[in-house]
């Protein structure tokens, strides 16, 4: 089990998702600047299934893609998703662990995903004993793979792919691989 007090920061904390994250989450998958590296926005129904499917994957290992909330005005602002998850069995890398996040606008460019994702690979290498996590994303998404790097992730130019999901000549199918091992994981100390 992971412990809750593990996944805050006095800027942050992640959590098991609740029916009032619903809403929020609907806004911000139906944003097309945040689904911008995405092949389209989610109507209500999917992110609702989405938010469902994570919730499930929580309660069942606890660990996901955990609910993200704001703690910086004092009053928990739900600003999207930040953890661990397991992909597609169909990826070239696959299987693995990868990390992942999807914020609103409003918290882009305070470094609150890194802060969040810090939190994700120390459950992951500490609590969970992964010997690796990987992330991967459009190419062209150059916001994550800056996390990425901040997070000490190596991108890994020989391992680039196109993503199986989406069709040949898709502007989004070239994706990259960032990879983090264990033994060069510093911690979030």
């Amino acid at each position: 089990m992971i412990e809750s007090n593990r996944l805050s920061t006095p800027r942050l904390r992640l959590r098991q998702w609740t029916a009032a994250d619903r809403e929020p989450f609907a806004a911000l998958n139906a944003d097309p600047e945040v689904m911008r590296h995405f092949p389209a926005p989610l109507t209500r129904t999917q992110s609702d299934a989405m938010a469902v499917r994570i919730e499930a994957l929580i309660a069942e290992r606890s660990w996901g893609f955990w609910a993200a909330d704001s703690l910086e005005d004092g009053v928990p602002r739900f600003m999207g998703f930040v953890g661990l998850h397991t992909p597609a069995p169909d990826l070239p890398f696959s299987p693995c662990v990868e990390i992942g996040w999807r914020l609103a606008r409003p918290f882009w460019g305070r470094g609150l995903a890194t802060e969040a994702a810090r939190l994700a690979l120390r459950t992951g290498f500490e609590g969970l004993g992964l010997e690796e996590i990987v992330s991967f994303t459009a190419v062209g998404n150059q916001r994550s793979r800056a996390v990425m790097r901040r997070l000490g992730m190596r991108e890994c130019p020989h391992e680039a792919f196109d993503h199986p999901a989406l069709p040949a000549g898709h502007p989004l199918r070239a994706h990259c691989l960032y990879r983090l091992a264990r033994a060069d994981y510093w911690g979030t100390g």
